[in-house]
């Protein structure tokens, strides 16, 4: 006994210096090369929100000059058709009006160049920046499945000097890690995780200097409807929507999933849609069992009363009707975001069919040793049929320790504010918290009371103070 435990010391010792400490040192090398690209991915949101601000400040200032230039042109008209007015004063009306004039078409040169800019660093944006930066973070994990893959090798190595009884099993192991696809575990990470979302088109150029009737691009970011203002901003609280590596809000989950993006909340539906029908499917069973057992007795009253399962029938019948109303209020919600997502290839649904059913993993020796076992303590049956299902490893959990968003100042509660919808926080009236994210101009400031509390509160419900020399601190248009 002496020498087995020893046995086992030899191989504590060595998986601590061949493989613990490597991993270990080797999971912090990631961590530093996540929060990087991580930090990468802001800053190319940052710039994109200050494009679009000058954008946006542009075309107010284009339309601004525009309509000064309309009166200045209409009084000079005016003073011009007045024969009481002297020549002086229509020569000054004239000038002014040249000057408007002239301001309007370099305000509009200037929103034009601005607008191509723009078009540009969000082409950029979407399809060179985002993207490389997704290439490097799915590098990155594939040099951690190898790596783990490596780790799982000599793992059975050092067993493999110490215990040349179970030298089957470990070469199991050899194999499976030997097997693993790096490309393929992120081609399935992809599909199982993709949000749907797509990239927005190119804004359309606004000519104030037409008379008629403008109207705008479907494929603007700022839909203006009505009073002009952005369903979709990039500084607002659905900036979520843009950028996923925004630490997600925790709180209750909507029961038509309508947190997740369109893919996410497609698959969800789809799965209790499932759920309910393999419901529906086990009462009506149960009811076609009550049915033959009372027909049976009907037969044979001997054997029981018929009158006894009405209840019964009557009870699995309100469960099956209930459960069909549930399942097509799903339905209706699923079928209203197939409605939204583009058709899907027979490609894809090929590559999603690979999270349900897959073939059974054959019986490995080492099943086959235990098996055999003389005194059967070892032996295990090995199921014909096994379901694998994608599941959300816990190693992206030691990522979530990035640093907070910096204060940029402080703010006092001018009143009382419950935060009721998933976001926000409540304040009471006199508190003092800190600022980490001015208003955008959507109304909302981000604030914190402490590491676990932060989320949003009306701008109109706080003063603000903000530290100029912080970092972050800024004045939005």
């Amino acid at each position: 006994m002496n020498d087995y435990a020893g046995q086992h010391e030899v191989i504590s010792e060595n998986m601590t210096s061949q493989i613990t400490v490597e991993l270990a040192r080797y999971v912090q090398e990631l961590k530093q090369e996540r929060k990087s690209h991580f930090h990468d991915g802001r800053k190319a949101q940052q710039h994109i929100e200050t494009c679009w601000k000058q954008l946006e400040s542009s075309k107010k200032r284009f339309e601004r000059d525009c309509k000064e230039a309309d009166r200045a042109q209409q009084y000079f008209e005016k003073m011009d058709a007045d024969i009481n007015v002297t020549k002086a004063d229509v020569e000054k009306a004239r000038q002014q009006a040249q000057i408007r004039h002239q301001m309007a078409e370099d305000s509009k040169a200037d929103y034009s160049s601005i607008l191509q800019k723009f078009n540009h660093e969000q082409h950029e944006y979407y399809y060179t920046h985002i993207p490389n930066i997704f290439q490097k973070i799915q590098e990155m994990e594939e040099r951690r499945i190898e790596r783990i893959g490596e780790s799982m090798k000599t793992y059975a190595e050092v067993d493999r000097q110490v215990i040349p009884i179970i030298g089957k099993c470990l070469d199991g192991i050899v194999k499976a890690a030997e097997s693993i696809d790096q490309k393929n575990d992120s081609q399935l990470v992809i599909e199982a995780y993709k949000s749907g979302f797509e990239p927005p088109g190119d804004i359309e150029f606004e000519d104030y200097t037409q008379p008629m009737k403008r109207t705008v691009s479907d494929n603007s970011l700022s839909n203006s409807r009505g009073e002009g203002k952005s369903e979709l901003k990039f500084g607002g609280k659905s900036k979520g929507k843009l950028w996923p590596f925004i630490k997600k809000n925790k709180g209750a989950t909507p029961e038509d999933f309508s947190n997740l993006p369109p893919e996410q909340r497609r698959k969800k539906l789809q799965q209790k849609v499932d759920e309910l029908n393999k419901e529906i499917q086990k009462e009506m069973d149960q009811r076609d069992a009550i049915t033959k057992m009372k027909d049976v007795y009907l037969k044979n009253p001997q054997m029981g009363d018929p009158a006894s399962l009405d209840h019964k029938l009557i009870e699995v019948g309100q469960n099956v009707e209930k459960l069909r109303l549930e399942a097509q209020k799903f339905e209706a919600w699923l079928a209203e975001v197939e409605g939204r997502l583009p058709a899907r290839s027979e490609q894809a649904r090929r590559q999603s069919g690979m999270y349900d059913v897959q073939n059974p993993p054959s019986v490995n020796s080492c099943a086959q040793d235990r098996e055999s076992s003389p005194d059967g303590s070892y032996t295990e049956e090995q199921s014909q049929e096994s379901e694998v299902k994608v599941l959300a490893t816990d190693f992206d959990d030691e990522f979530d320790d990035e640093e907070p968003l910096p204060a940029i100042g402080t703010c006092k509660a001018l009143y009382t504010f419950e935060g009721q919808n998933e976001g926000t926080i409540s304040v009471a009236e006199g508190e003092t918290l800190f600022v980490i994210e001015e208003d955008k101009g959507d109304g909302w400031t981000r604030i914190r009371r402490n590491e676990d509390e932060e989320g949003y509160v009306p701008t109109s419900y706080v003063e603000v103070y903000l530290d100029k020399n912080a970092k972050g601190a800024k004045t939005y248009i």
